[in-house]
């Protein structure tokens, strides 16, 4: 069953599939981009399109502002590509600088704002499709939130707003405060990262009683038609590919069934582990997060397959590596 995304039920034309550019820019220093950093660029970008995606993925952090900087390049050579894609991109992280003791979250309407008018600046764009608060700030104030999202919209610098990596309560309590709707939800999610499914089945499992994914997180962004965007979907590779020495045997057993689909089915593991996530009714986005041109080609075949409920079940039990209940 080919499911709608809950962005294109807002009219957002976004791709089954999203292109994620934190490898983009070289290394996470303030050296300059090249043009090695920028030719990288212009063929992740190549790959993705040749296979349908439309929606690129960023944040103001990533490779301290470089991956965008890269983005802004490839822009100014490739005229008309902007109005050709949803642009994404993320503020809320400050990173270590010398002399600070830790990364710390901000979600101040100063640092908002600023962030974003740095994010269009290395992008070189007047505005962005959606902007998401990254990470959840201890010390937010929703109306203080409320009215920088407001003062950006109205400015014309975003046109929709989401979070990244937050439950289902703490959408409810910036909602409140918020006339924008928060239309994304970014989470980590895949087969290696099964939390989310582990919640929905320990209600009234004592033994479960550890698992730290909020409940009903998912539920909530289904109700409210929020697109549940996962990051890190590929599992860093480890079942399509990657050397699995010293992984755990459910890892192990996992690329082998991983492996034996992909051949099965004429595809690529990556279209295996990807259709995993997307043959869920919640009709999730993966924002794979490879620039290899190579490795984003082989997702190709993921929006196209669909795994029967015996296929999907013996995947996430190797995966967790015990029986369900």
């Amino acid at each position: 069953m080919l499911r709608t995304l809950p962005l294109n039920k807002r009219g957002i034309p976004a791709s089954r599939l999203a292109l994620g550019c934190m490898g983009l820019g070289g290394g996470w220093d303030h050296e300059p981009i090249t043009a090695e950093n920028i030719k990288q660029g212009h063929e992740a970008v190549d790959a993705a399109l040749s296979i349908g995606i439309n929606m690129f993925d960023h944040a103001d952090i990533y490779t301290r502002g470089k991956a965008e900087k890269v983005f802004g390049q490839i822009f100014k050579e490739r005229p008309g590509l902007r109005e050709e894609i949803i642009l994404q991109s993320k503020c809320g992280i400050k990173l270590m600088e010398p002399g600070d003791s830790s990364n710390v979250f901000d979600f101040s309407g100063e640092h908002i704002i600023n962030s974003l008018d740095g994010i269009l600046s290395r992008l070189g764009t007047e505005y962005i499709d959606i902007l998401l608060l990254h990470r959840p700030d201890p010390l937010m104030d929703p109306e203080e939130v409320a009215a920088a999202l407001h003062k950006l919209k109205a400015a014309g610098k975003v046109r929709h707003f989401g979070v990244s990596n937050m439950s289902a309560a703490q959408i409810k309590l910036l909602q409140a405060y918020c006339d924008e709707p928060f239309i994304v939800n970014q989470l980590h999610m895949s087969l290696a990262k099964i939390s989310w499914l582990d919640a929905v089945l320990s209600v009234n499992r004592e033994q479960w009683k550890d698992i730290t994914f909020p409940e009903g997180t998912i539920e909530h962004c289904r109700m409210e038609n929020i697109q549940l965007q996962a990051w890190g979907p590929l599992a860093q590779g480890v079942f399509s590919g990657r050397s699995l020495e010293d992984q755990p045997e459910s890892v192990v057993n996992t690329a082998a069934m991983v492996k034996g689909l992909a051949e099965e089915k004429g595809t690529t593991p990556e279209a295996i582990v990807l259709s995993w996530l997307m043959t869920h009714p919640a009709a999730i986005q993966p924002v794979i997060g490879t620039v290899n041109p190579q490795r984003i080609v082989a997702c190709a075949d993921a929006p196209k397959l669909e795994l029967t409920r015996k296929e999907w079940y013996d995947l996430y039990v190797s995966s967790r590596g015990e029986r369900l209940p």
